[in-house]
């Protein structure tokens, strides 16, 4: 008695839905979870076909599937479970799974339906499924995207190496024209140079002032093509990356004195150079033409900048850590704004008035005193001179 009491309180009470029926498929007992699954009270379903609470077809073809059991033994849901869809008492369709046994219970045979509502669970699942259909169709979107953006990147690197290709025959030939140009005036510019060396000297008897100004203004224009030409030659060199220093250990004061002897004569009327050097020894490990280049350059542009009668300092200097070299000069200095750019291609300051130069002096200094691991530091004040040091590590 207990024993049946106790399993009726479990019927009663149990979550998912519990139903009897008989062999010809009339219910006999209803818990209140099936009560609650389909919408009906248990006198609406108890003595009526299970049949009520199943869908079209299942609903019409209840009854041979149980006669066909009942015949055949041969289960279709009876011991194995299956998932099916049921009719609530509204109209309204859900998925559970029913798990049915077949029971003897005095003489005769029961079958027990377990119903359990999969109605979250296909909830969920039909969620999941959006969530996986709108995913795809993000990542199908992402992926087009990601196409579209290899592709473009694709085009515009043709596009790039098609320019950097371009460039590179223009850069040759820019080359070409530069290295071309620069050996063939030179040999005009020599005969001219000797030309008017030569005129100097057959004029000398004459004692004429007017031959001697023209033929200096004939060799300073000689040597200003020459300058620019060199320039322009130095610089399609460094382009091209075809500029190598080659080190070697020499005596820096021989070299400076060399290049203040050569300068001198250049330089205006009643310009000095005064060179000067600091320190015991005088050997360094540098580039030694790239060096004298870079002195030309700045004491040249101190004797361009500077007026008649006036000084160049030029010292040197070899300590435990660097050698420097200083170039001073009372010119006309560099005005402040200009400063920044003073070491561009092709840059002249604002203040030049019509000296003549490339632009490309300092640049070529720059450059060449970086490829000697060096750097270069000026000041500079309108009016007022302009100092540059050039400093390298002795180390």
């Amino acid at each position: 008695m207990e024993s049946a009491a106790l399993l009726n309180a479990i019927i009663q009470n149990a979550i998912d839905g519990i139903i009897t029926i008989s062999e010809r498929g009339i219910v006999e007992t209803i818990n209140p979870s099936a009560c609650k699954l389909f919408g009906y009270q248990p006198e609406e379903v108890i003595g009526q076909n299970v049949s009520m609470l199943m869908p079209p077809p299942d609903r019409e073809q209840h009854d041979s599937y149980l006669n066909r059991y009942q015949t055949t033994g041969v289960p279709h849901i009876i011991g194995i479970g299956r998932e099916v869809t049921g009719l609530r008492k509204d109209g309204v369709k859900f998925p559970f799974r029913l798990g049915v046994s077949e029971v003897q219970f005095s003489g005769r045979k029961i079958y027990t339906g377990f119903i359990h509502d999969l109605s979250r669970q296909k909830e969920a699942e039909e969620k999941l499924k959006e969530y996986a259909s709108h995913l795809e169709d993000l990542v199908e979107e992402r992926t087009r995207s990601l196409k579209e953006i290899v592709r473009e990147l694709h085009e515009a690197k043709e596009e790039v190496s098609l320019s950097l290709e371009k460039e590179k025959e223009l850069g040759q030939l820019k080359s070409r024209f530069v290295s071309m140009a620069s050996h063939e005036f030179r040999t005009p510019l020599s005969a001219v140079q000797l030309s008017a060396s030569l005129i100097e000297k057959y004029a000398e008897p004459f004692a004429n002032a007017n031959i001697r100004k023209h033929v200096v203004k004939i060799k300073s224009a000689v040597g200003n093509l020459t300058t620019i030409l060199n320039d322009f030659l130095s610089l399609e060199k460094l382009e091209a990356g075809r500029v190598e220093p080659s080190f070697s250990t020499f005596d820096l004061v021989k070299l400076a004195e060399e290049v203040t002897e050569e300068m001198q004569l250049v330089a205006k009327q009643n310009q000095s150079i005064i060179y000067q050097h600091t320190g015991i020894n005088s050997m360094v490990c540098l580039d030694q033409n790239l060096l004298k280049n870079c002195i030309f350059n700045i004491i040249g542009n101190a004797i361009k900048y500077s007026g008649e009668n006036t000084f160049i300092e030029f010292n040197t200097e070899i300590n435990e850590k660097d050698c420097i070299i200083t170039i001073k000069d009372n010119g006309i200095g560099i005005p402040e704004n200009d400063q920044k750019h003073l070491f561009e291609a092709f840059f002249r300051a604002h203040n030049i008035g019509n000296i003549p130069g490339t632009g490309l002096g300092l640049n070529i200094v720059a450059r060449y005193t970086m490829l000697m691991n060096g750097k270069v530091d000026f000041k500079s004040k309108i009016n007022n001179g302009t100092v540059f040091q050039l400093l390298f590590p002795t180390l």
